[in-house]
């Protein structure tokens, strides 16, 4: 299952990440994962939770996040979710059909493995392609 939160920068998107994670890591049998573009979360997310501030890795494009992500799974079977907070800024990106495409390939990553994927975008969702729509 893929999860997309889309709305302009103040419009309340990372509050909301935050309640979702920790409920997440109160309900879960499984690790929660956060993937973050920055270090802004540390303090309002619960202390179980796998924190990760992609800054400090060489992610720029979607097939290093698919790669990132794949190492994090074989690196540990228990991931449940994994939260990605400001994708586009991670990957340098926008909503367009390259994004889709990473959608659609973390849906599939998700029915393989049993992963949920929570995504929160900085975009307007107006500007998601027929293809995200599914995602909302």
């Amino acid at each position: 299952m893929v999860r997309v939160i889309m709305g302009e920068k103040g419009t309340g998107k990372t509050k909301k990440l935050i309640e979702m994670i920790n409920a997440a890591a109160a309900q879960e049998a499984g690790n929660v994962v956060c993937i973050e573009a920055e270090k802004t979360m540390t303090f309002d997310i619960h202390y179980h939770v796998r924190l990760i501030v992609a800054g400090e890795y060489p992610i720029g494009s979607y097939e290093s996040m698919r790669g990132f992500i794949s190492g994090l799974y074989a690196g540990n079977y228990d991931i449940s979710h994994i939260f990605i907070d400001n994708l586009l800024a991670i990957v340098g990106g926008k909503s367009d059909h390259e994004c889709e495409v990473f959608l659609d390939w973390l849906e599939n990553f998700s029915s393989n493995h049993g992963v949920r994927f929570t995504v929160a975008m900085s975009e307007d969702p107006a500007h998601a392609t027929d293809g995200m729509q599914k995602y909302l």
